[in-house]
């Protein structure tokens, strides 16, 4: 398997990193194994940053092959590949990255309401369901009354 966390200000890997890791071992490990796993890659990353002298406002993309063994993520770090944009040489994919915030910012706000709209149609489909069941009961009440 591959972590990619496209395109991202450097500011920002550590919680890029966690949340694709997240996405992509889903039902495969424990989350605190998700947890673990990303701090340290986090904390290879930073150093391996620092080496690079990035800027927090430098653009990267980090990519890192891994594989899952007995529900352990093992990173293979001599595969880790970090590209680096530099804001000051990149002054485009700077703009570009700043759009892309927006967006992914927007998309965030849009799920979050989403998943509001889903729990109180939730709540209402079991009002509606519980409903039924009174109208139910009172039928089969008003049911055997008249039977008797």
């Amino acid at each position: 398997m591959r972590l990619s966390t496209g395109f991202v200000r450097a500011s920002g890997y550590a919680y890029k990193v966690r949340r694709v890791l997240f996405a992509l071992t889903r039902k495969k490990v424990e989350p605190r194994e998700v947890v673990r796993a990303a701090g340290e890659l986090n904390q290879r990353i930073f150093e391996r940053l620092q080496e690079l002298g990035v800027e927090k406002s430098d653009v990267i993309r980090i990519t890192v092959p891994f594989r899952i063994e007995d529900g352990t993520i093992v990173w293979d770090y001599n595969g880790m590949n970090i590209e680096v944009y530099r804001k000051s040489e990149e002054e485009n994919l700077a703009r570009a990255m700043e759009e892309i915030e927006e967006r992914e910012k927007a998309l965030e706000e849009q799920i979050k309401e989403l998943e509001e709209l889903a729990l109180q149609l939730r709540d209402t489909s079991e009002k509606i369901l519980e409903k039924l069941e009174e109208l139910k009961q009172e039928h089969t009440s008003l049911k055997l009354r008249a039977e008797e």
